[in-house]
């Protein structure tokens, strides 16, 4: 990639872990940001950077025509969303091709039609990937609602057939539950995503969360083992590890063969991840969504096979095939992921902007961050600040050098979640792998966490 450029249109961590992959391409970087982002640390990295406008994300990072704009001035060659914001806008890619450039990610189609998630399912379901029942595409009106659930059974979620994030989900009980949360969870559909579209899935009560990470060049997909992520905060993740010890080795091959033949089957371009919760009592999984994006946990990944994920889905979007087939991937030890961010724990997890007056990094561990001492976080955007990544020969291993860099990490100046995962570190449950996607908000509710 050498004597390409490349324009980043994202901010924070992520955009600083673009900018390392891209540099170590040969590759120039350009670096789009708001008005308050005008001193974050990618922008410092980067060879070049472009205000793409206000402080606020609608005006900025959010708004096509200003970030497409700015890379075409820049001269960029390729355009990488990272994640969030545009990066799963099928009118981004075709607007950043349209202008003549190269969108590192699926093609507008493939994006269109996985992100709609009543639509990803009737796709996985015609590829062969189990999916848990559910409405038979789009719920639009409450009355379909109330036809469907009935097929389906309570409890079940309504979800938005459109985004993600955990957005525009409710739980329902019963029919009156339906009647009741259909309508907000329409609004917020809409309002998050411009799309009130829904539909419905059985809740699985004693569930885990488990993806596939899978790399395609359009033609033929690898998979890179799986990842576990059911310590999850209001849907949010908060914990994430690699590969998921809950599954057998059987469950492992025939969720990752699937989350192949779903890729080739939407001839999937770079990075992207299947998302399934998984049963333990029946064995069985069910397909939820796939993410035609690069993750926030994908460095759990990385530790564990060794790949640059960022890296092989910029090579991939200039037009290099994959590098590697599916016998030359392997997976050794194990690896933990968690969410830094600036948030009072022991206030209800309180947004927390403010300026990071000493940063220490302990030797040895992997810290994908937006810090730098003196940064002052502006309060427009998400809290996430910084990923904490620790791999050993064993999830033991890798738990106990979890617990010695969390000790030895230090950010003053901000609250942050440490304390939480300070805490969880050392749960006797998180310890014995004894967890579910409810754990964390039953644990909370009997845990105080102090401040930092």
């Amino acid at each position: 990639m050498s004597g390409r450029t490349l324009f980043i249109a994202n901010r924070g961590e992520i955009a600083v872990r673009i900018n390392r992959a891209a540099k170590s391409l040969g590759m120039t970087v350009v670096q789009g940001h708001s008005e308050a982002d005008a001193d974050m640390l990618a922008v410092r990295m980067a060879d070049r950077s472009v205000e793409i406008g206000p402080p606020h994300a609608t005006k900025s990072y959010l708004d096509i025509g200003r970030v497409v704009e700015a890379a075409k001035s820049a001269g960029a060659d390729a355009v990488h969303p990272g994640y969030g914001f545009l990066s799963e806008n099928a009118g981004f890619a075709e607007a950043v091709e349209a202008a003549g450039m190269i969108f590192v990610g699926p093609s507008a189609e493939t994006i269109a039609r996985m992100g709609d998630k009543a639509k990803a399912r009737e796709t996985a379901e015609a590829a062969g990937v189990p999916t848990a029942p559910g409405s038979d595409g789009r719920i639009e009106t409450a009355e379909a609602a109330l036809v469907a659930a009935r097929a389906i059974g309570f409890p079940l979620m309504i979800k938005a057939a459109a985004g993600g994030g955990g957005r525009g989900i409710r739980v329902a009980e019963n029919e009156d539950d339906l009647k009741r949360l259909v309508p907000q969870a329409k609004a917020e559909a809409e309002a998050a995503f411009g799309d009130g579209g829904l539909y419905l899935e059985r809740m699985i009560t004693q569930a885990r969360h488990v993806e596939v990470q899978i790399l395609g060049d359009g033609k033929s997909a690898v998979h890179l083992f799986e990842r576990e992520c059911s310590l999850q905060r209001r849907r949010q993740k908060v914990w994430e590890e690699a590969p998921a010890r809950c599954l057998t080795q059987a469950t492992r091959d025939r969720m990752c063969e699937v989350s192949v033949r779903l890729a080739e089957a939407v001839e999937y371009r770079g990075a992207g991840t299947l998302e399934f919760l998984y049963e333990p009592d029946r064995d069985a999984f069910y397909f939820m969504e796939m993410n035609t994006r690069i993750q926030v946990e994908h460095p759990v990944t990385e530790m564990i096979t060794g790949v640059d994920l960022v890296a092989e889905m910029i090579r991939i979007a200039f037009g290099q095939p994959l590098r590697f087939a599916q016998a030359d991937i392997g997976f050794s030890g194990h690896a933990v992921e968690v969410r830094v961010n600036a948030e009072d724990p022991a206030s209800n997890f309180m947004p927390f902007p403010g300026v990071a007056q000493k940063l220490v990094v302990p030797d040895g561990v992997r810290f994908d961050t937006m810090l730098y001492e003196g940064y002052a976080i502006p309060p427009f955007y998400d809290s996430l600040v910084g990923k904490l990544i620790v791999h050993g020969a064993s999830r033991e291993e890798a738990l106990q050098k979890l617990r010695e860099a969390l000790s030895g990490l230090e950010i003053e100046g901000l609250k942050t979640t440490l304390p939480l995962h300070r805490a969880l570190a050392g749960d006797p449950d998180v310890k014995a792998d004894n967890t579910t996607t409810k754990f964390l908000e039953a644990w909370l509710e009997t845990h105080a966490i102090k401040a930092a």
